[in-house]
């Protein structure tokens, strides 16, 4: 064999180091998402790879320091408590750019102070974040005012925390998607509104009102009437467990009052309990206004057989022409008396409305109790235009039961000659 040149070797080595780097030639909003799927300790340590590679992750536009990221200090106590601050402090002096999007976790180590956390706020407001999300595993604490200076935002996921704007503030003018958990509004809203022009997705689970002088714990009343102001919004998901309607000094909210208010409103997602509030007075047959814009309605621990609460699915279903997509969590109470819901299902007037628009159908924690086979029956002969019917049973119900479950809805008629009914083994 021939040994190579000088040249030859020369040659092959500059086309293996051409290669090797070729990712550093690709466009670079690619290295940019190459990095921001990378934790944050992996995309520091992306420096040592190269001198291209040296600073590239000072430019990086979104800043993610999550669970997976603060749970690595959180045994440490004092020492992990000030190493949690201090590489934080290190990343964002080190940034150089624009700050898209910064994830924060805060661990159960901040038991003390938050005074980091609000000079980090301050940071981002100068550098044009749009997306902030933060988490937390502490105490309950009060947001730093300088979240309120960040109106570049378009989306905001807050956990855990006193939600309480300076006086000064305007509302977040470009905000598209808030999802609020745990979060306390104290007195700062009092339904006044807040100002979300382009709000179009609105999450709220479990917010309430504890530091109020009337303490209005999971009341989201007060809240509606500030958030939901919003014209734009497409979609709602309210989740409350355990509302309470003992409060006073607030204006209540009805079903006809909301929904009049979201004129686009496509998605709705909402448990027993909050819609239970809305027509805790009287259930209305039809509303004032048809929720023509309603395409996905889906009801989270549901139980059909109260009375009061299929009254309330069934209006909703009533006043939803173009309603595509139903689905129902059903939850099943063994102290519930369905007598009276059992009738109205069984009376022939019960849906005295085609379901035109509906396709889907997806029922999940089914028990095969008779109200849930009499509302799955109801709902196939309304519903001219379904495609897919798919249920989901209990894990608490056995094979005979779940057997008996698939019999009966198989001999169901349906106004749908193409309905499919898709039957799976057990809740996930």
């Amino acid at each position: 064999m021939v040994a190579p040149n000088q040249g030859d070797r020369n040659k092959r080595r500059a086309v293996s180091c051409g290669e090797e780097d070729k990712i550093s030639n690709l466009p670079e909003h690619l290295i940019d998402s190459i990095l921001e799927r990378l934790p944050i300790e992996e995309a520091v340590r992306t420096s040592i790879l190269s001198k291209k590679w040296r600073h590239r992750w000072t430019t990086m536009r979104a800043l993610v320091f999550d669970k997976h990221f603060s749970n690595k200090f959180a045994k440490h106590e004092a020492f992990g408590h000030n190493r949690f601050i201090s590489i934080i402090n290190q990343v964002l002096f080190l940034h150089n750019g624009p700050i898209l999007k910064f994830h924060l976790h805060i661990p159960y180590i901040f038991v003390n102070s938050f005074q980091a956390i609000g000079q980090w706020m301050s940071f981002l407001s100068r550098n044009g974040v749009k997306e902030l999300i933060l988490t937390n595993s502490s105490r309950y604490y009060k947001l730093p005012s300088y979240v309120f200076s960040c109106l570049d935002l378009t989306k905001l996921k807050l956990e855990n925390c006193l939600y309480k704007p300076p006086l000064e503030f305007n509302g977040f003018l470009n905000l598209e998607e808030l999802r609020l958990e745990e979060v306390d509004f104290g007195t700062s809203l009092c339904g006044n509104k807040i100002n979300l022009p382009q709000l179009k997705k609105l999450s709220l689970f479990t917010c309430k009102n504890k530091t109020a002088a009337v303490d209005c714990v999971a009341c989201p009343d007060a809240l509606l009437l500030g958030l939901m102001d919003s014209p734009c919004l497409t979609s709602v998901f309210i989740s409350s467990q355990n509302y309470t309607q003992d409060f006073v000094g607030v204006e209540k909210m009805n079903l006809a009052t909301m929904l009049s208010n979201l004129p686009r409103l496509e998605n709705f997602f909402t448990d027993s309990n909050f819609l239970m509030s809305l027509v805790a007075e009287k259930i209305p047959k039809l509303l004032p206004r048809a929720i023509s814009s309603l395409k996905h309605l889906w009801l989270l621990r549901f139980q059909l057989g109260d009375l009061e609460q299929l009254h309330a699915a069934l209006c909703l279903l009533r006043n939803s022409p173009n309603l595509a997509k139903l689905t129902v969590t059903h939850s099943m109470e063994p102290q519930v008396d369905v007598g009276l819901a059992l009738n109205h299902l069984e009376s022939p007037n019960c849906l005295d409305c085609t379901l035109d628009q509906l396709q889907t159908v997806e029922m999940t924690r089914v028990e095969g109790s008779k109200p849930e086979l009499l509302f799955i029956k109801l709902l196939l002969a309304h519903s001219p235009s379904l495609d897919k019917l798919t249920i989901t049973p209990s894990q608490r119900t056995d094979a005979q039961k779940r057997f008996d479950i698939a019999k009966d809805v198989m001999w169901f008629p349906r106004a749908s000659p193409k309905a499919k009914i898709l039957y799976l083994n057990l809740e996930t």
